[in-house]
C-alpha cells in the first residue's frame, strides 16, 4: 500500500510518501522559509558577463540572480533533433526580463533563473515559449505515446509547447484538455501582470508544498492522501476534481489527537535521515558526509563478514548499498556532485553489476540523476539536479557547542518535538500543570514567535504549562514534569506558556 501523508504543523508542512510503512520520500518546508523555485519575476539585467555568456539579474532579492545564455529564450529555428545549439546572450544592462527561478539560493550564491518559463500541471507541463510536444520517457508504449502526442498537437494553441507527464498515460483526454486550457489561461494572466508590474517584483508565486506534493507525487499507485487539517482537506478536494471523481475516497481526513507522523510510526525514520551513519539490512553501513563542494558516501562492510570469500562479501555489500544510496539521495534531497566510495572489487563483472544496480534504483527518483561511471578505485561520480534546499539545511542548525564543526537539531524542530510530547502527555496522564525545562535559545524562540499559542488556546485550554530556561540543558533536549499540585515552587526564570 502506498500513501501520501500531509502534516501541517506549527512550524510549517511535512509531506511523507510511505510504501508499506516505509518512508520513501520526505519533504519539509518552514512557514518562514523563503521559497523561490518556480516563482516568476519581472527582473532587470544589472550587468552582462560576455566572457561567461551570462548575466546577473535583479529580481528584488538580497543577491542578484544568475542567468546563463542557455536559459534565455529559445528560438524554434535553433531546434535540431530536440537540441538547442549554443547561442549568444542577446541582453544588455537595463533590460527587463520575465524570468523564473529554477534553483534556490545556496550559501553565498544567488538563485539561478531562466527565461524559458514552464508551468507544471499534474498531467502536462506547459512551455509557452517553445512550440513543441513531448512525451515522458516513462510512458513506454509507442502506440500510447503517439496517441497522446497527436491529441495534444491537434488541440494546443500555436506557439505553445507541452510535455505529457507520466500520469497522462492513465488520464482521460478530457482531463488533459482541461489542464492545458487552465495552464494557458494562467500564462496569459502572468504576461498581463508582467506588463503592469514594477521592476524587481514577483509576478507569479509557485504553489505551496501541499499542492506541489499532490501534483507531482500522486500517481496511479497511490491508495490514499491523508491530511490532518480540515481546510487543507477541503482545498485538495476542490483543486483536483478529476481525482475525486475517479476515487471519492482518495483524500482522507485524519482526526486523531496524536501527531499524524507519530501515529503512522515515521518519527524514527525521519530522525535517521539526519544521521551520518545508515545501517544496511546485512549489518554493513554507509556514511554520508556533506562538504562545501560535494557529498561523499562511503560504503563499509561493518558487522557483515559473509559466508563464502572476500570478493563475494564485498560484492553483496556493494549491491545492497546501491538501493540504500538511491533511497537516501531521494529522502534527503541531496543534490549537486555526489561521490560514492564503494568497497574495492577486483572482478570486472561485479563492478559492472553494481553500476547497473545503482542506475536501476536511481530510476525511481523523480529528480534527474546521472551516473558518470566507476574509477579503478571503486569511486562512482553522480550528478543530481539541485533545485530546493537539502533536508538537513531545513531541520538542522550549526552546533553552538563546537564552534560550527557539526550540526544539531534546529530550534524549530525541537519545538515540534516538544509539542508532540505534550500532546502525548495530555492524552495519557492528563495533568493539570506541567513544568517544561528547555535550553534558553529554545525558550526565547518559543515565546518570540508564539509557538504553541494555538494549542494553548484550544486543545490545552485550562492547562498550565510553565517553561523554564536552563543553561545546562542541551539545545536538543527538554524535560517534561507533570504536576498534580496547582501550587508549585518555581524558579524566577519560569514563564507561563500563554
Amino acid at each position: 500500500m502506498k500513501q501520501i501523508l500531509i502534516n501541517e504543523h506549527l512550524i510549517g508542512t511535512k509531506v511523507c510518501v510511505v510504501e508499506n510503512g516505509e518512508l520513501v520520500e520526505f519533504w519539509v518546508e518552514r512557514c518562514n522559509q523563503n521559497k523561490l523555485v518556480g516563482n516568476i519575476y519581472k527582473g532587470k539585467v544589472v550587468n552582462v558577463l560576455k566572457g561567461m555568456q551570462a548575466a546577473f539579474v535583479d529580481i528584488g532579492l538580497e543577491r542578484n540572480a544568475f542567468l546563463f545564455s542557455g536559459d534565455t529564450l529559445v528560438d524554434t529555428s535553433e531546434l535540431a533533433d530536440g537540441m538547442v545549439e549554443e547561442r549568444k546572450l542577446k541582453l544588455k544592462a537595463g533590460d527587463s526580463v520575465l524570468c523564473q527561478v529554477v534553483k534556490d539560493e545556496f550559501g553565498t550564491k544567488g538563485a539561478r533563473i531562466t527565461m524559458n518559463i514552464s508551468l507544471p500541471g499534474r498531467v502536462v507541463v506547459m512551455m509557452p515559449n517553445l512550440d513543441y510536444v513531448g512525451v515522458s520517457k516513462k510512458i513506454v508504449c509507442e502506440e500510447k505515446r503517439k496517441e497522446l502526442a497527436d491529441y495534444v498537437e491537434s488541440i494546443k494553441p500555436n506557439g505553445y509547447g507541452f510535455i505529457l507527464r507520466t500520469e497522462a498515460e492513465h488520464s482521460s483526454l478530457e482531463e488533459i484538455k482541461l489542464e492545458m486550457e487552465e495552464l494557458v489561461d494562467k500564462y496569459k494572466k502572468i504576461k498581463k501582470d508582467y506588463l503592469y508590474a514594477e521592476p524587481y517584483s514577483l509576478v507569479y508565486k509557485e504553489e505551496e508544498l501541499i499542492e506541489r506534493s499532490v501534483r507531482d507525487m500522486l500517481r496511479g499507485d497511490v491508495d490514499r492522501v491523508i491530511v490532518d487539517n480540515e481546510s487543507v482537506y477541503d482545498r485538495l478536494k476542490d483543486a483536483f476534481p478529476f481525482l475525486t471523481d475517479k476515487n471519492p475516497d482518495l483524500f482522507e481526513l485524519y482526526t486523531g489527537n496524536e501527531n499524524i507522523i507519530s501515529f503512522y510510526g515515521l518519527d524514527t525514520q525521519i530522525d535517521k535521515l539526519l544521521k551520518r551513519k545508515v545501517v544496511l539490512k546485512n549489518g554493513a553501513y554507509i556514511i554520508i558526509d556533506r562538504t562545501e563542494a560535494l557529498t561523499v558516501i562511503d560504503v563499509n562492510t561493518g558487522k557483515y563478514v559473509g559466508d563464502k570469500n572476500l570478493e563475494e562479501t564485498v560484492f553483496k555489500t556493494n549491491m545492497i548499498a546501491t538501493e540504500e544510496i538511491a533511497k537516501q539521495l531521494r529522502l534527503r534531497n541531496i543534490g549537486g556532485i555526489i561521490v560514492v566510495d564503494f568497497i574495492d572489487m577486483d572482478n570486472e563483472e561485479h563492478r559492472q553489476k553494481v553500476l547497473e544496480a545503482l542506475s536501476t534504483h536511481l530510476k525511481k527518483d523523480r529528480i534527474k540523476t546521472t551516473v558518470m561511471g566507476m574509477t579503478h578505485l571503486g569511486l562512482v561520480e553522480l550528478t543530481r539536479k539541485k533545485t530546493r534546499s537539502m533536508l538537513e539545511s531545513v531541520m538542522l542548525q550549526t552546533c553552538p557547542y563546537c564552534n560550527g564543526d557539526a550540526y544539531v537539531y534546529s530550534d524549530d524542530h525541537v519545538i515540534v518535538k516538544i509539542r508532540d510530547a505534550l500532546v502525548e502527555l495530555f492524552n495519557t496522564a492528563d495533568p493539570p500543570a506541567v513544568r517544561l525545562t528547555v535550553n534558553p535559545q529554545v525558550f526565547s524562540k518559543m515565546f518570540a514567535l508564539r509557538y504553541l499559542a494555538k494549542e494553548c488556546a484550544t486543545d490545552w485550554k485550562g492547562k498550565r504549562i510553565y517553561v523554564i530556561a536552563d543553561q545546562m540543558m542541551h539545545i536538543e533536549k527538554f524535560k517534561l514534569d507533570p504536576e498534580r499540585n496547582m501550587i508549585l515552587s518555581l524558579p524566577d526564570s519560569a514563564k507561563l506558556l500563554y
